[in-house]
């Protein structure tokens, strides 16, 4: 008698132990649920902020892209408004080029520096496929990254940390650095930026700086008078003060392009993280029923025990 009546305690006590099991995973599950939920809220914040402070940015970017524009203006009188980089053939580029991406520092903006890296691997590829000679100096840390990766035999020169917001003087030193390591040598120097439309939509364009060098019907500047003897030295400081300034106005629409996409990419990260919380909720309210369900199904049974 004594090991029937144990027996049918120890059939009662094993679906309790069961039972408890089955809540101790479920109270694991909802706890990780919960810390997840937790989390994402967490970085839902964060990336709400940086969207904020990029849209702050972008207003002073776009201020100082505005002026640059103005100040620029003298420039592509001279050498020619910028081309875009989509469909581009390259056909009329010379024999020897030296590519100048500019990119950033910093990442999570969106594909701002994959699509200038993308279009530099192109026109190297083409440039090659034409029997033409192309290096690259690289601006910015992501762009140094990604084409390293790819081209670096091609990579001559990089300019990384560079100071952001960018300025004229900035622009000037990364042209004297470009010089000093002989972009008097090459036949054109090509600058690839984004160019700065509107908060949603930026462009990738090329701008082709070909020197002052031509003899006879070929020479520079003939619709100018200059004193003599003196043509050449002026000629030589018009060009690093060109390519200065061509520096400075890519410096600035790359810079409002990238703050622009950043305020986008952060947008698009605070809905996607809203989207999974959502998902989350609901998930951890399915496992908080189930636990719930789960001990009322034990409490009955037990209850039941009692009155047998």
């Amino acid at each position: 008698m004594i090991a029937g009546i144990a027996a049918r305690h120890a059939s009662r006590a094993v679906p309790r132990v069961a039972s408890r099991a089955v809540i101790s995973r479920g109270m694991a599950t909802e706890k990780q649920i919960w810390n997840q939920i937790q989390s994402t809220k967490n970085i839902q914040k964060i990336t709400s902020s940086m969207k904020m402070v990029s849209a702050a940015k972008l207003k002073g970017d776009e201020s100082r892209r505005a002026t640059a524009i103005a100040f620029n203006t003298w420039a592509q009188a001279l050498n020619g408004p910028a081309m875009p980089l989509e469909d581009a053939t390259f056909d009329e580029l010379p024999q020897k080029c030296l590519i100048v991406p500019v990119s950033s520092d910093k990442g999570l903006c969106g594909g701002v520096n994959t699509f200038i890296t993308r279009n530099v691997k192109t026109c190297v590829q083409a440039l090659a496929d034409q029997g033409k000679v192309a290096d690259i100096a690289v601006i910015g840390d992501k762009g140094r990254g990604q084409l390293g990766r790819v081209v670096g035999d091609k990579i001559k020169l990089s300019m990384t940390e560079v100071e952001s917001p960018g300025n004229f003087t900035l622009a000037g030193a990364i042209a004297s650095e470009l010089i000093a390591n002989g972009s008097g040598d090459y036949d054109a120097v090509v600058i690839m930026y984004n160019e700065f439309k509107n908060a949603a939509v930026y462009n990738q364009m090329y701008k082709v700086i070909k020197p002052f060098s031509g003899e006879g019907e070929e020479e520079p500047l003939m619709a100018y008078e200059f004193e003599p003897d003196t043509k050449s030295e002026v000629l030589t400081d018009l060009q690093e003060y060109l390519l200065t300034s061509e520096i400075y106005h890519s410096l600035m629409d790359g810079a409002a392009a990238e703050q622009a996409s950043r305020m986008t990419a952060m947008e698009n990260a605070s809905k996607n993280a809203g989207e999974m919380i959502d998902s989350l909720t609901l998930q951890y309210n399915r496992a908080r029923q189930s636990r719930i369900t789960t001990e009322l199904i034990e409490i009955i049974s037990g209850a039941a025990a009692l009155e047998d």
